[in-house]
């Protein structure tokens, strides 16, 4: 009877759900609370159940779900509620992945950290390019595998047991998908579904401590299933028939791969992750495999702006925290500090150490929009430096965070990185995609072909690629990509000027008409706003007061276009966030900037934004 009344109320509310469900790649951080984000949507969600309540007024107040569709969101949210309910499970115990083979790493890394043996046993066969071997000799990870033929031969074991179970099935009937074995002797209950990625349900008290550090490596490391996604398993759950996917995966992974090549220059066949930070992770563990392999026992330093993306630096850092042989090197770009003097200083102290030094950077930088002087990154990344005992240094491998330029060429033959080891990637949620989708993109020149196979290989180990849906959008989307960052740009400019006249006491972080020129044209700026008080801590409270007080105004009067948003590269309207405490949401509390940046689109009323922010500046 509760069977039938979870999966009741869950078709009725697939029928009636807010389209954002679907679409949205951002939250809301006008509805969004860090603090309660695991549990408030389902909070409520639940109580919407209790009285029976699926109408879609009553679901669009239902406040944001997680962090983005990375870590998850309503439908993947809703779907492991309902197979939690079915089994009499609590619903975080319940946990939905885009990738097969990364919830097994889930546990592994955890295990790691506590020293903790792991054994995976599955029936019928492991996923495509699950590599033990690998998974052992770069990851670090202690596992122990075995077939067997059912779950019934499972005898307690002095560690975790993760029990792989595989349909094999491009359509998982409804008993699959939601039903779990719950042998006490089972800790971790991996399904996996073909099409749709897997779900992972974490068995006993004893394992409730794994929970959170899962849905980490979840949101740092792969990302949810995504909404489509979710939407197909939920409809095969209450046993309806999913809508037909004509998604032709592979003339769509050609376009993209095609339009890449052409946006940045690079030879070197493009990889397409789930998302930014699923390129990062195969980009940072290929980089690890290729230095094992080619540098023996040489330390891999990892140089990385503090005060850049929170998901970048944190990622970063707990790569490094699982392998003795990988630390962390901080690197100063923004402010006072220049990138390029920073960087030869790093890169001289690491060659000494007779190190492997491997540069992860965003020009421009983030949230100062700052590019520095290309010509002088060149030479600092190109100079020849010396060991201690005179040896030549290893060169550096210079990975570049191109999400705020994707159209500036670095690459090719004859640009400016073409003959420095250099990686370029970008967040797809952004400029490529538009904000339709999360899938990322990394591209090297001709020096890094063989690190391209190393990335390539832990992108495929990892399970990290693109869907066939990501691919569809972004097969539609790139193409008028750079038409759609110049427009931005034009939009942009001309706010950032108007700023300038009728609030001269803000200083603006934006690129000079020069960097411009030069193709530099981002439609992100900052926005550090005058302030006033008697001591530095008065001066900083009614600052951050004033930024949302003006991130306030601009969402209630232009609320069908302002967004309290994270994102950019958007196709319509203008979104406003304040890094240090949406982006920069791990980064060390004396490296976050509590300042505004906003980001607009090609297609917005500009006058009307012009408008509401001089009523701003005559309220202060």
């Amino acid at each position: 009877m509760k069977d039938r009344k979870t999966l009741d109320y869950i078709k009725e509310v697939l029928k009636n759900m807010p389209t954002d469900w679907l679409n949205l790649t951002t939250h809301r951080l006008d509805i969004y609370d860090e603090k309660l984000a695991k549990t408030q949507f389902l909070d409520q969600f639940e109580s919407l159940f209790d009285d029976n309540n699926y109408g879609t007024s009553a679901l669009k107040k239902l406040p944001t779900a997680y962090d983005y569709i990375r870590l998850g969101h309503p439908l993947s949210s809703i779907l492991e509620w309902g197979i939690a309910n079915l089994n009499s499970l609590k619903s975080e115990n319940v946990i939905s992945f885009s990738s097969k083979i990364i919830p097994v790493l889930a546990v592994l890394r955890t295990n790691l950290l506590e020293k903790k043996q792991t054994q995976i046993l599955y029936t019928g066969s492991l996923p495509e390019n699950f590599d033990a071997d690998i998974l052992e000799r770069v990851y670090g990870y202690n596992i122990e595998l075995q077939k067997i033929e059912n779950s019934s031969e499972i005898s307690k074991f002095d560690g975790s047991t993760i029990f792989i179970s595989n349909d094999n099935s491009d359509s998982p009937n409804h008993a699959e998908l939601g039903f779990f074995n719950l042998n006490p002797n089972i800790d971790f209950f991996l399904s996996l579904h073909d099409s749709l990625g897997s779900i992972l349900m974490v068995n006993g008290e004893q394992n409730a401590h794994y929970i959170s550090d899962i849905q980490h490596v979840r949101r740092r490391e792969t990302i949810a299933m995504t909404p489509a996604d979710c939407l197909i398993a939920l409809k095969l759950l209450t046993e309806q028939k999913p809508s037909e996917s004509d998604k032709n995966k592979e003339a769509n992974k050609k376009s993209v791969e095609n339009s890449i090549q052409d946006i940045t220059g690079s030879n070197t066949k493009a990889l397409v992750a789930s998302s930014g930070l699923s390129t990062q992770y195969a980009i940072m563990m290929g980089l690890i495999d290729d230095a094992l392999e080619n540098h023996k026992g040489k330390a891999i330093k990892f140089i990385v702006p503090p005060n850049c993306y929170g998901g970048t630096n944190d990622q970063a850092r707990r790569v490094a925290d699982c392998l003795d042989t990988v630390e962390i090197v901080d690197l100063l770009v923004d402010g006072d500090n220049d990138m390029v003097p920073s960087i030869d200083s790093v890169l001289n102290k690491i060659a000494q150490e007779n190190a492997i030094p491997y540069i992860i950077a965003e020009i421009p930088t983030n949230p100062r929009v700052e590019v520095p002087n290309l010509q002088q990154l060149k030479a600092v990344l190109s100079k020849e430096r010396k060991t201690s005992t005179g040896d030549i240094a290893i060169d550096p491998v210079f990975i570049l965070d191109q999400t705020f330029c994707p159209n500036v060429h670095f690459l090719g033959e004859g640009e400016i990185l073409s003959a420095v080891r250099t990686l370029s990637y970008a967040s797809g949620s952004k400029f490529p995609s538009g904000g339709k989708c999360t899938a990322g993109y990394v591209v090297g020149n001709e020096k890094t072909k063989d690190l391209m196979k190393k990335i390539e290989l832990h992108l495929n180990l990892c399970d990290n690629e693109a869907t066939a849906l990501q691919y569809d959008i972004l097969a539609k989307q790139l193409p008028s990509m750079n038409q759609r960052i110049a427009n931005a740009y034009k939009n942009t400019r001309e706010f950032v000027n108007f700023i300038h006249e009728v609030l001269p006491t803000a200083r603006i972080n934006f690129v000079s008409d020069e960097l411009a020129e030069h193709g530099f044209t981002p439609s992100v700026f900052s926005l550090d706003l005058p302030t006033k008080g008697n001591t530095e801590a008065e001066k900083e409270t009614y600052k951050r007061a004033l930024n949302l007080k003006l991130i306030n105004l601009m969402i209630t009067e232009i609320p069908e276009e302002s967004k309290f948003c994270v994102s950019y590269g958007q196709l319509k309207g203008c979104y406003w966030t304040i890094p240090a405490t949406s982006t920069q949401g791990t980064t060390k509390e004396g490296d976050k900037d509590y300042i505004v940046r906003a980001s607009l689109s090609p297609n917005l009323d500009l006058e009307r934004h012009k408008k509401v922010f001089l009523d701003f500046v005559e309220s202060i």
